[in-house]
C-alpha cells in the first residue's frame, strides 16, 4: 500500500506559491504580520458597518421625533 504523501505548506506571495519551509524567519515573521494585519482590516470593516448601521438606526429614531410633532 502507498502511503499519502502529505502535502507542504505554500503561502502564495502576489500570485507566487513558496513553500513555507523554504522561507526564512524574516519572511515568516513577515508572512504572519501580512496575515495579521488582513484580519484586524476585514474586522475593522465589519466594525465600521456595525457603526454605520447603528448610526443610521439612531439617526431616523432622531428623525422620528420631530415628525410627530
Amino acid at each position: 500500500m502507498a502511503k499519502k504523501q502529505k502535502e507542504e505548506p505554500m503561502v502564495n506571495i502576489n500570485g507566487t506559491e513558496h513553500k513555507i519551509s523554504d522561507l526564512t524567519e524574516e519572511q515568516l515573521a513577515l508572512v504572519n504580520h501580512v496575515a495579521d494585519l488582513e484580519n484586524k482590516m476585514r474586522s475593522a470593516k465589519f466594525n465600521v458597518e456595525q457603526l454605520e448601521g447603528g448610526h443610521a438606526y439612531f439617526m431616523d429614531k432622531l428623525d422620528g421625533t420631530f415628525s410627530d410633532k
